[in-house]
């Protein structure tokens, strides 16, 4: 597989990279199966996608144990992201940003994953009552005593700004600005999928101009862009996706144009292509320093995700693409 670099440090990944939250996390309960999911990771690893991506909150921590159990036979094949300063309560989420909390949290991370250090370590959310700094002050900490390679920054705050009509990582790239007087940021993360191209507006060619990588979360709309998935069918009630507006029955077949185009660009492109493989494709064709982070627990999806990097899109598929019908329907 192509790779691509992270980062001033030019950390070198697999152009496609491996979303292990769905394995014990927010999609389809019934479906996480920790053998599948670990097949999945290795099938993942021998097609080349070699960032994989966790964080301490899935489970929570049981999804940063089911990957230490691959990176116990398989760490030198593997590029490890993991995330910290979310602690998941009862019906909410909490951020804590708390310069102890964050270095006991790396070092529980550091068990859970079976491992002696972390390559890229990620601020899942910055906490109000902290200043960032004092935060990314730690997290340097950590890379100052071999136990981090990289840090990194998911975005925040793009649904807000996206219903008041703003810029919706405006908030982001402010932290971002006031991180950078700290250490230096080696990759954000944040959704960029066909259906949700918000981040091209600032935060991806901010990156770009920077020389940060940018991590694509959610590249496949979190499985409606696959094609797969059937309006009105209904989703498990641990399911994210069955309170997400985006995915009532009404707003799913609102936007089947969108999966239709895929499938007439895939079409194009000969057996075996896919609409996945095309909405993948697409998020590679934004810039050099971006990798799309799919996620899946199945190792047959892995495999064929992996396999986008191989797809190349012609300016004319691009051009349908763009020519689309935007997406409808609430985020929130």
């Amino acid at each position: 597989m192509e790779r691509r670099t992270i980062g001033a440090a030019a950390l070198g990944v697999g152009a496609v990279g491996l979303g292990c939250m769905p394995m014990s996390w927010a999609y389809t309960g019934s479906q996480q199966r920790g053998e599948r999911s670990l097949r999945a990771v290795h099938a993942a690893l021998d097609a080349g996608s070699t960032l994989l991506d966790t964080a301490d909150m899935y489970g929570p921590f049981t999804n940063e144990l089911l990957l230490g159990r691959a990176l116990r036979e398989r760490r030198a094949d593997a590029f490890v992201s993991t995330k910290v300063g979310l602690l998941l309560g009862d019906q909410h989420m909490v951020a804590n940003g708390r310069p102890g909390y964050v270095r006991r949290a790396c070092d529980a991370s550091l068990r859970r994953l079976q491992t002696d250090v972390i390559d890229l370590y990620q601020l899942h959310r910055a906490d109000p009552e902290i200043p960032v700094e004092e935060t990314w002050g730690t997290m340097a900490d950590l890379v100052s005593a071999g136990k981090v390679r990289a840090l990194g920054l998911c975005a925040v705050g793009a649904r807000a700004r996206r219903r008041s009509g703003g810029d919706p990582h405006e908030q982001t790239i402010r932290q971002l600005e006031r991180v950078q007087q700290v250490f230096p940021v080696s990759a954000v993360q944040a959704e960029l999928s066909v259906w949700a191209p918000d981040a091209l507006r600032t935060l991806v060619p901010w990156c770009e101009a920077r020389g940060v990588g940018f991590l694509a979360a959610m590249p496949l709309g979190s499985g409606f862009l696959t094609g797969t998935l059937t309006p009105g069918q209904g989703f498990e009630a641990d399911d994210a996706r069955a309170r997400h507006p985006r995915f009532t029955a009404e707003m799913m077949a609102a936007n089947q144009p969108v999966v239709a185009g895929l499938r007439r660009v895939a079409a194009r492109h000969g057996e075996g292509a896919t609409p996945a493989a095309v909405a993948l494709a697409w998020v590679l064709r934004q810039g050099r320093h971006v990798v799309p982070v799919p996620g899946t627990k199945r190792p047959e999806w892995a495999v064929q995700n992996a396999g986008a990097a191989a797809l190349s899109l012609t300016e004319a598929d691009l051009a349908e693409i763009a020519a689309l019908p935007a997406a409808l329907g609430s985020w929130d």
